[in-house]
């Protein structure tokens, strides 16, 4: 089987499902000069027969960026300690994205006496509202929800299903907002919130109470009643 590694240029490079190759920071020359030289080679033997090149630059080696724009190179993503580049070499190639949305959970937690657990942020704190937030890097849609759970109330969770799923527009950094509401069942009771930085306040109410309460967001309400009615998605056996 053909090795999907090649050095071509001084550069190791991997290929990629779009007949792209890539290039990973620490496989990057510490010399800026070198750096530049190779590209410029490299760009030369690979445009007849590759559509991309990739480059990962760790933020350590940032002064390599306007050196890989000169060639043409453009910002494609990024994390807190690297930026990706990509040239693209053949029109209409395929230049996947990368996220174009955040995820974010939210727990619809209901004990044995009916109560509903709430949280009131310290932020936004004109209602009570279902906790949740951000799901991690690398983080399951279960791991996020106990997770969240348990730092803003302090109560422990099993992951139950997957009630429904909300689309927003717009959202934070220029994204979509993809919002995965869940149910899970309670493991204790007490509140004892953690992330007191963020949340001001955490209590159980009557679930009908809060239905009915006219300060209570029409959606809210909406997502409430319909992972309490709906059978909704429940995690696969592995």
């Amino acid at each position: 089987m053909k090795s999907s590694i090649e050095y071509i240029a001084n550069f190791k490079t991997s290929l990629d499902p779009y007949n792209g190759i890539t290039i990973l920071s620490e496989d990057l020359p510490k010399d800026i000069l070198e750096f530049e030289q190779n590209l410029k080679d490299l760009i030369q033997n690979v445009k007849d027969n590759k559509n991309l090149i990739w480059i990962y630059i760790d933020i350590k080696k940032s002064d390599f960026i306007p050196i890989a724009t000169k060639f043409g190179f453009t910002f494609h993503s990024c994390n807190s300690d690297y930026i990706l580049l990509v040239k693209v070499l053949k029109q209409n190639a395929i230049v996947p994205n990368l996220a174009n949305h955040t995820l974010g959970v939210g727990a619809v937690v209901i004990n044995s006496r009916n109560e509903i657990l709430l949280i009131k942020e310290i932020i936004r704190n004109e209602y009570y509202k279902l906790p949740g937030g951000h799901i991690d890097d690398a983080e399951m849609i279960s791991q996020a929800l106990s997770r969240e759970v348990f730092e803003e109330t302090g109560v422990v969770v099993d992951f139950e299903r997957i009630k429904s799923i909300g689309h927003f527009y717009p959202h934070q950094f220029h994204k979509s907002n993809l919002y995965i509401l869940c149910t899970a069942t309670p493991k204790s009771y007490a509140i004892d919130i953690q992330d007191s930085h963020e949340i001001i306040d955490a209590k159980w109410v009557d679930v009908n109470e809060y239905i009915n309460d006219e300060d209570v967001l029409d959606y809210a309400k909406a997502i409430v009643i319909a992972a309490i009615k709906s059978k909704g998605f429940s995690r696969a056996n592995q």
